[in-house]
C-alpha cells in the first residue's frame, strides 16, 4: 500500500503542438488511480539532453520518443535506460535503428502480405573507402538496368531502401526515366518497386499500441491537405483488414507507434510503405485527426506507466512464421497475426483500463480542444512553419478543422 508517482518523459525534437496538448490533457485528467492496492498519480517532464553516467538511474516509467531515429545522444540514453532500468519507450530504439524499409518489405513478403514486387539496386556511386576498389572489382557484377525495369514493368517507383518523407522518390514510366533517376541517386542504395496503378484508394492506417485510425490519404496534395477529412470511406471488411495488417506489422517489429500505407486496386489492398520511425504528429499535417493522436498517446502512455507494462526488448518472429507456413488463407493468416499483436499489446487489459480510469477523457478532450491553450499550441506550430503573412490564415484553417472534429466526435459519443 503506497502512493506512487509514475513519471512520463517526452523526448522531443522540433515538436511543439502535441506535447503542449498532451501535457495539458494529463494535467486536466488529474488522475489518482487505485491499482493493486497502491494509489498511482502521474507527472510529465520533457527529457533534457546532457551527459549521463551509464549507471545513472532513469527517473521515468515511460518515455514517448521522437528523437532516437536521428539523434544519437538521446538514442543511447534511451537504450541504456531500457537495459539498466526497465524503461518502457515507444518506439523500441533497436528495432527502429535496424528495421528500415528493406527489412520490412522482406518480412511482410515472408508473412504472405501482397507487397508489390521490389528489387534492390546497388548505389550508382560510392564514397571512397580503403577496401572498396578491390571489393567491387572482385565481386560487383555489371547488370542490365533496362532488363530489370522491363521485367518488373512500368510504371514503377525508384526510392531509397531506407528513407522517408518521400525524399528521393521518382515515378518511372520508361527505361530512359529509370536511367536518369538512377544516375541521379548518387550514393544511396535504392529500391525499384512495381507501381500499384491504377488504384482508387490510398489509406494511411495509424497504429499506437492497439489503437488504430485509418485515414484517407492524398500524397500529391500539399502537406496540410494530405490527410483527408472523410468518414465511412471503407467497408467494415476493409477496415478490419487494414487494421489487422497494421497490427501485424507493428507487433512483428516491436513498434508501438507506426503507420501503414496501402493502396486499393480492385478488391485487393497492397501495403506499400510501413516502416515509419517518426509518424506525423503535428497539427499542421494531421489537423482534423490531431486530437485522435494526442488522446491515443495519453491513453497508451498512462496504461503502460500505471500497469508497469514490460518493454519487449527482443523480437520473437517464430509464432508469425509458423502461421505463415500453415495452409490457411492469407486473410486467415493476417487475422492470426493480429491475434498475436493483441496479446502482445494486452489489448483486453488496455481497454478495461481505459473504461475504468479514462472514461472521462473524451469529454475533457472536447472541452480542451475548444480552449485558448489548444488554439495557442496550434498557432505556435504554424508560426514555425509558415511565413508571417500566412500565419493567421493557416492557424484558422487548422483550428476550424479541429472544431469540425469536436462537432463530429461529440455526435459519436451520444
Amino acid at each position: 500500500m503506497a502512493n506512487k508517482t509514475k513519471r512520463i518523459g517526452l523526448s522531443l525534437g522540433a515538436d511543439i503542438c502535441w506535447p503542449i496538448c498532451y501535457e495539458e490533457l494529463v494535467r486536466r485528467l488529474d488522475l489518482s488511480l487505485k491499482i493493486g492496492g497502491d494509489t498511482i498519480s502521474f507527472e510529465v517532464d520533457r527529457v533534457s539532453i546532457e551527459p549521463f553516467s551509464l549507471r545513472q538511474p532513469c527517473p521515468y516509467s515511460v518515455v514517448i520518443d521522437r528523437l532516437t531515429h536521428w539523434f544519437h545522444p538521446s538514442r543511447e540514453w534511451i537504450k541504456k535506460s531500457v537495459v539498466m532500468d526497465g524503461l518502457y519507450v515507444f518506439n523500441n530504439p533497436w528495432s527502429i535503428q535496424s528495421m528500415e524499409k528493406h527489412t520490412s518489405y522482406a518480412a511482410m513478403m515472408r508473412l504472405g502480405l501482397p507487397v508489390p514486387d521490389t528489387w534492390l539496386l546497388p548505389p550508382k556511386s560510392y564514397l571512397p573507402s580503403p577496401d572498396l576498389e578491390r571489393t567491387l572489382k572482385s565481386y560487383a557484377h555489371l547488370f542490365d538496368l533496362d532488363k530489370i525495369g522491363e521485367d518488373l514493368g512500368y510504371p514503377s517507383f525508384l526510392k531509397p531502401y531506407d528513407g522517408g518523407a518521400w525524399v528521393g522518390v521518382s515515378k518511372i514510366d520508361s527505361g530512359a526515366e529509370l536511367h536518369a533517376a538512377y544516375d541521379g541517386s548518387g550514393t544511396r542504395v535504392m529500391h525499384l518497386q512495381k507501381a500499384v496503378l491504377p488504384h482508387d484508394r490510398f489509406v494511411r492506417c495509424i497504429g499506437l499500441g492497439p489503437q488504430l485510425h485509418p485515414v484517407s490519404y492524398d500524397p500529391d496534395a500539399p502537406l496540410h491537405d494530405r490527410y483527408r477529412i472523410e468518414e465511412d470511406f471503407l467497408s467494415e471488411d476493409e477496415t478490419s483488414l487494414l487494421e489487422d495488417m497494421t497490427l501485424t506489422i507493428n507487433s512483428f517489429f516491436g513498434w508501438d507507434f507506426n503507420s501503414c500505407e496501402a493502396l486499393r486496386q480492385g478488391s485487393n489492398w497492397f501495403p506499400i510503405d510501413f516502416a515509419n520511425a517518426c509518424p506525423d504528429s503535428q497539427v499542421t499535417s494531421l489537423h482534423y485527426h490531431f486530437p485522435w493522436l494526442v488522446m491515443a498517446n495519453v491513453r497508451w502512455s498512462l496504461f503502460c506507466a500505471a500497469t508497469d507494462k514490460p518493454m519487449r526488448q527482443n523480437l520473437d518472429w517464430a509464432p508469425y512464421f509458423k502461421i505463415a507456413d500453415s495452409d490457411r488463407t492469407i486473410r486467415e493468416k493476417i487475422s492470426a497475426y493480429a491475434d498475436i499483436a493483441h496479446k502482445r499489446y494486452q489489448t483486453e487489459r488496455f481497454e478495461e483500463f481505459c473504461d475504468k480510469h479514462l472514461s472521462h477523457l473524451d469529454e475533457l478532450a472536447l472541452e480542451f480542444f475548444d480552449s485558448d491553450v489548444a488554439r495557442d499550441a496550434v498557432r505556435q506550430k504554424v508560426e514555425v512553419l509558415f511565413p508571417p503573412h500566412e500565419i493567421e490564415e493557416f492557424t484558422e484553417l487548422f483550428w476550424s478543422r479541429i472544431q469540425r472534429w469536436r462537432k463530429q466526435h461529440a455526435q459519436s459519443l451520444r
